[in-house]
C-alpha cells in the first residue's frame, strides 16, 4: 500500500480540496467543527497570510486520507501552527479513521519536511484529538504540556443536566427560571439555512449590544470576524456542523445563538442577547443551555473558560493540549518555547498570589 505526500501553499488549491477535505472530515471521529473545510478555508479567507499556507496532505490511492491544516509564522520562533488561530477552540490534523499507522507515518513525515527549520507548534489539541497519533510517533525532540481548559458535560436532556446540580435548591431554582422564561413568552426556533447569514448579523449586532459599555472580546465585533462567521456557518448548516437558533419576545428577536456540532460533540460558540431579557428577569445562560441540549452529541462541551456561571452546572475539567515537535536541529527553538511557557506561568501565578494578598489585607480593615 502506497501512501503519497503532498504540501499545498496554494489558496486556490485549499478552495477545491473542499468535497474530499469533507469526506475526510466524516470519517475522522475526532475531528471537531473547528476542522471543517467551511470553518478553515473561511478562516483563512479572513486572517491568512500570503505565503504561509502549509496544507500536508496525505493519499492512498487518490484517496485523500489524512491532512494537517497549518501556516507558518515567524514569532516567538518559526513554527507551524494549526490554521483557526485564536477563534478556534480546537486545533488538531484529521486522519482517516479506516486506515492505520502508516497513514499516521506517511502524514508525520510529510510534517517533518514541511517544518524543515521550524518547530511544529499544535495548540489546543482535545484529549483524544488525531495530533496526538503523531506525536506518538515523531522520533525527534518532543514536549506536551497543557493548555487551554475546556468544561464539558454530559449530552443529556436540560431535565438530567438539572438533577446534576448539587442541592435541591439548586435545581428548584434552575426549573423556575426554565418557568420564568415561559411566562415571559420567549420562544425560540433553528434558523433556516437560507436565513443564517442573515440572523448571524443580527447575532453581532445582540452581541455588542449586550457588552455595550463592559469589556469584551474585540475580535468579534470586528468586521473580519463578521465576514468569517457569515461566510463559514452557513455551508456548516446545511452540512449539520452547525444551528442557529433564534429567541423571540412578542415579535422580536432578542436572542441569537450559534452552536457548532461534531460527533463527538455540541460546543455553545457564541451567542447575542438583548439587555431586555435581563430586565425582564430572563436567565440567559439557562435559556442557552436549554437550546443548545437539545443538538448534544456525545458531549455538551461549553467550550474554553472556566467562567464561574459556568461552574454551577458541575461541569468536568478537560485541559487542552499543546503538542510541540522538533528535529534535532531545531531542538533549540522547543526549548525556547518551553522556557517562554515557564515564565508565562510563573507570572500567572505571580499575578494570583498577588491578587490574594490584597484581598487578605482588604479584609482586615475596619
Amino acid at each position: 500500500m502506497t501512501y503519497t505526500t503532498h504540501l499545498v501553499t496554494d489558496e486556490r488549491a485549499f478552495a477545491e480540496l473542499g468535497p474530499e477535505w469533507d469526506g475526510l472530515y466524516r470519517r475522522c471521529e475526532s475531528a471537531t467543527p473547528f476542522q471543517s473545510h467551511a470553518w478553515l478555508h473561511s478562516w483563512w479567507l479572513s486572517y491568512g497570510r500570503p505565503g504561509r499556507l502549509r496544507l500536508v496532505l496525505v493519499r492512498h490511492e487518490g484517496q485523500l486520507v489524512a491532512a494537517a491544516p497549518l501556516m507558518r509564522v515567524g514569532r516567538p520562533v518559526p513554527s507551524l501552527v494549526p490554521l483557526g488561530g485564536a477563534i478556534s477552540d480546537y486545533g488538531d490534523v484529521l486522519l482517516d479513521d479506516g486506515r492505520g499507522e502508516e497513514a499516521v507515518a506517511a502524514l508525520t513525515d510529510g510534517l517533518a519536511r514541511a517544518a524543515r527549520t521550524a518547530l511544529v507548534d499544535f495548540r489546543e489539541v482535545r484529549p483524544g484529538g488525531a495530533a496526538q497519533r503523531i506525536y506518538d510517533h515523531w522520533s525527534g525532540p518532543r514536549r506536551r504540556v497543557g493548555d487551554s481548559v475546556c468544561l464539558e458535560l454530559p449530552a443529556v436532556p436540560m431535565d438530567e443536566l438539572v438533577a446534576r446540580l448539587p442541592s435541591s435548591k439548586a435545581q428548584q431554582r434552575v426549573r423556575a427560571k426554565l418557568r420564568k422564561l415561559t411566562s415571559l413568552g420567549v420562544r425560540r426556533s433553528v434558523v433556516h439555512p437560507d436565513e443564517v447569514d442573515s440572523a448571524l448579523r443580527r447575532l453581532i449586532e445582540l452581541h455588542q449590544l449586550q457588552w455595550q459599555g463592559r469589556k469584551v472580546t474585540s475580535e468579534h465585533l470586528r468586521p473580519r470576524f463578521c465576514d468569517h462567521l457569515v461566510r463559514s456557518v452557513g455551508p456548516m448548516v446545511r452540512s449539520g456542523d452547525a444551528v442557529v437558533t433564534e429567541f423571540r419576545l412578542d415579535d422580536d428577536v432578542v436572542a441569537v445563538d450559534l452552536t457548532l456540532l461534531s460527533r463527538r460533540l455540541a460546543g455553545g460558540y457564541l451567542y447575542g442577547a438583548h439587555p431586555r431579557l435581563r430586565e425582564q428577569k430572563a436567565d440567559v445562560a439557562v435559556m442557552l443551555l436549554d437550546a443548545c441540549s437539545e443538538h448534544a452529541r456525545g458531549t455538551l462541551s461549553l467550550l474554553r473558560g472556566n467562567e464561574p456561571y459556568k461552574q454551577h452546572w458541575r461541569p468536568e475539567q478537560v485541559v487542552n493540549q499543546r503538542l510541540l515537535l522538533a528535529r534535532r536541529h531545531t531542538a533549540p527553538l522547543l526549548a525556547a518555547v518551553l522556557c517562554d511557557v515557564a515564565a508565562r506561568r510563573w507570572g500567572k501565578e505571580l499575578l494570583l498570589r498577588r491578587h490574594g494578598w490584597r484581598e487578605r489585607a482588604g479584609g482586615g480593615r475596619s
